[in-house]
Formats: structure tokens, sequence, C-alpha cells
């Protein structure tokens, strides 16, 4: 009997991991997983978050890698390179290049801009990733996340991705490719599926009715996705 894939998740912006505990909660005992972390303070660049990722990879089982949002070209990075074991990738409410090119002309407003730190700039926050799915739960643990990472790596992070370009990497992937896309973001256009669609056209796209943090907002729809591609790939 084949043993079913681990699923190995790569965190958000933030990169703490934390903001997946609704997901692992869906989850459950139906599929184990293992959450990859940034640190905190440093690993601004996606070079330095990649080796992080790459050292949470299995060694000696099956596993599907599952990258949100700003983590979603370091799993395509990883993917590329065939590591042993990888079954599938799942890319959510991601991108495999600079979704949105007007990140280039706000670089020198970056420090002025309001990460968290304030209610307000929280309260900005919430309406960009949660929009009218918030709970009481989700906003606290929303804002324990926010707390706990420095404005300047949130900031530093966001010029990455102004940088980035995994659209070569893309096209030499060679596992099944999910996306999970959220209807309603406001942070990710619809465009860039259809640029991960130009390149990777096998990839299945399912449309969730979800703000930017589907895995948090929906997290019993997104498990049950999730759970259906890794039995396929078992």
């Amino acid at each position: 009997m084949k043993a079913n894939p681990k699923l190995v998740l790569l965190p958000g912006l933030d990169g703490t991991g934390e903001f997946f505990q609704p997901l692992l909660e869906s989850l459950g005992e139906s599929v184990c997983t293992r959450v990859a972390r940034y640190p905190v303070d440093g690993g601004f660049d996606y070079a330095t978050c990649c080796e992080f990722a790459r050292a949470a990879l299995p060694t000696d089982e099956p596993y599907v890698l599952l990258g949100e949002s700003f983590s979603g070209p370091i799993a395509i990075e990883l993917a590329a390179t065939a590591p042993r074991g990888l079954k599938g990738i799942i890319l959510c409410a991601s991108f495999a290049c600079n979704p949105r090119p007007r990140l280039s002309f706000i670089r020198p407003l970056l420090p002025y801009l309001p990460f968290h730190g304030t209610e307000s700039s929280a309260a900005l926050s919430r309406f960009l990733v949660l929009g009218r799915w918030i709970t009481p739960a989700l906003r606290e643990l929303h804002l324990k996340i926010l707390l706990k990472v420095p404005a300047t790596t949130m900031q530093r992070r966001i010029l990455a991705v102004a940088d980035c370009d995994a659209r070569q990497a893309l096209q030499q992937i060679g596992v099944p490719i999910m996306c999970l896309v959220p209807k309603y973001d406001r942070l990710i256009p619809r465009s860039a599926t259809r640029v991960i669609q130009q390149h990777a056209p096998a990839a299945r796209i399912v449309v969730l009715d979800a703000p930017h943090c589907l895995l948090q907002c929906v997290p019993g729809a997104a498990a049950l996705h999730i759970e259906q591609f890794m039995q396929e790939l078992s």
C-alpha cells in the first residue's frame, strides 16, 4: 500500500506559519503536515526564504508542497529542481511573478507605509486579506501575527515580491499543479492566475468564494480540495 503524501506548507508574507492554524484544524488527522517557517527578523529575500523552505522538505517520504501567497514563487522554484519525493504543488492565492507591476514605483514610500503597529493599519490589513469573512478568532490571530513580525521585515519582503519572477521555473515543473484562487482577492489580481496558466497550461484552477486569506476564511472548503488533490497523487 502506497503511503499518503505529507503536506509541506510554506507561509505567507509574515513567515511565521501561525496563520495556517484554521487549515490545520480542518485537515485534522486526515493529512500529515509540516510547516516551514521564515525568521521574523531576517529572511527578507526569496533566496534566503527558499533555503529555509528547502530545509523543511522531507527526504525519505512523498510530499506535496503548498505555497501560500508570498511563498508561491518559492514553491515553484523548489519544484523546478525536481526534489526527491515531490508529488505535486499547490499555489494558494499566489503568483509566479510580480502580480502588481506598480509595486516597483512605490519603493521610496515603503518605509512610511503603516504595515502594523496601530489599530488603523491593522484594520486596513484586515480589510485587504480577510474582508467580510473576519471572525473574532481570526481578528485575534491576525493581530497576534502582525505584532510579532517587524514592519521592516514585511516591507523588505514586499520589495522582494516586486522583483520576483519564477515563470521560467514554472515551465520546468514536472508534477501536477493546483491553484486555489480566491474569488474576492483584494491583493492578487486574477491576471496572476492567467500568467500561471500561460506557463503551466495543465495546472488545475479552483476558484473559491473567499478573500485573499482563503485558507483561514474557508478552511473547510480548502481542506476538501487539498485532500482530494493529495489522494489523487498517492
